[in-house]
């Protein structure tokens, strides 16, 4: 089945093959949300179980993420010409003083294969820039990503900002890195904690499932 083909195109990182694949079952007649749930996300959910489970590694997650954007840009206008919006919508970057950029890009790429859209605010970002873009782009969630222990501390004082301009109520924000722990994100009030990219997207996406009812 075309659909199956897709998906294994994608877990083995074969970006031409995929678009190829995407644009026959187009002409097929499946519909660009059949493809973009039955057979992308469906696909990249494997690899987070993969990744999960150390299966599959850092490298591998990369490779099927760019089959996975390579396959978007082939059903992207058909989706918005067929009105599929995303689930829900995140924000994410790493916290000001914070260089790392890898945790960030994986766990983009795992929200983005959960059928999350994903606004990348990049490094080193400071509350300021966190508080006006969640104002300005009214996300579902926040994820602050903090690689360094001493920058874990910008995590707490974006969470503080946020409550200080009235934006924290209607926002989860989940923060990760390999320095961030449960009992910190209880301590600092975050609302979400996850070990790898895999966890949290799954987390994301069954809360917004259960946000919007999809």
């Amino acid at each position: 089945m075309i659909l199956e083909k897709i998906s294994e195109m994608l877990q083995r990182g074969k970006a031409n093959d995929l678009k190829n694949l995407v644009q026959e079952a187009l002409d097929q007649g499946y519909e660009p949300k059949v493809i973009l749930n039955e057979a992308l996300i469906a696909g990249m959910s494997i690899i987070g179980v993969k990744f999960k489970n150390n299966e599959v590694f850092v490298p591998e997650v990369l490779i099927a993420a760019r089959a996975m954007n390579a396959g978007m840009e082939v059903i992207k206008p058909k989706l918005v010409e067929s009105g599929v919006k995303p689930i829900g919508k995140a924000l994410i970057c790493t916290v000001k003083g914070d260089l790392h950029d890898i945790g960030k890009n994986l766990v983009k790429m795992m929200f983005e294969g959960q059928g999350i859209e994903c606004l990348d605010l990049g490094v080193d970002v400071d509350q300021e820039t966190v508080v006006a873009a969640v104002r300005e782009h009214n996300p579902d969630i926040l994820c602050l990503s903090a690689l360094l222990t001493t920058t874990m501390f910008s995590q707490k004082e974006i969470i503080e900002a946020l409550e200080n301009a009235g934006l924290k109520a209607n926002l989860m924000v989940m923060i990760g890195g390999a320095p961030v722990t449960q009992e910190y994100a209880d301590e600092i009030g975050a609302d979400s904690y996850k070990p790898d990219a895999a966890s949290a997207a799954e987390y994301a996406k069954a809360y917004l499932s259960e946000k919007y009812h999809v």
